[in-house]
């Protein structure tokens, strides 16, 4: 299944894992060592800013620019799971990315993360060339 990038019999021998890989790209933002447990930063994720959130010893990673005003949510203040937006105190879901508290009524981007020894590794989906 190819997923909007053309059809089956232009990639006949693709697995699904080498498909995920030929359509995103994993890039790593950071290490873990990097940051403590309730902590976030801000990455670039090859011309994608990222916010990286580290809440009860799991790793998340959502787009850093809130959906209500142009600031980094990296600059936010992180607790119990929820980011606050530095700008206007709006709220968001780490780990899903859901608005949570006004003024935010629109969801930002949530990346799957993966982690690789120390390396922090997040999905970023493959640019249209």
């Amino acid at each position: 299944m190819c997923h909007g990038y053309g059809n089956d019999s232009e990639f006949p021998n693709l697995s699904p894992l080498a498909w995920e890989r030929f359509v995103t790209d994993w890039i790593k933002v950071g290490v873990m060592t990097d940051f403590d447990e309730d902590d976030v930063f801000g990455a670039d994720a090859n011309g994608t800013p990222v916010a990286v959130y580290r809440v009860d010893g799991e790793v998340f990673a959502t787009h850093d620019i809130c959906t209500h005003g142009h600031a980094l949510l990296s600059e936010g203040y992180l607790e119990d799971g929820l980011i606050e937006c530095p700008l206007h105190q709006g709220l968001f879901d780490v780990k899903t990315g859901a608005p949570a508290g006004a003024p935010c009524t629109e969801a930002v981007k949530a990346f799957p993360v993966m982690i690789e020894g120390e390396a922090i590794m997040v999905m970023i989906e493959a640019k249209s060339q």
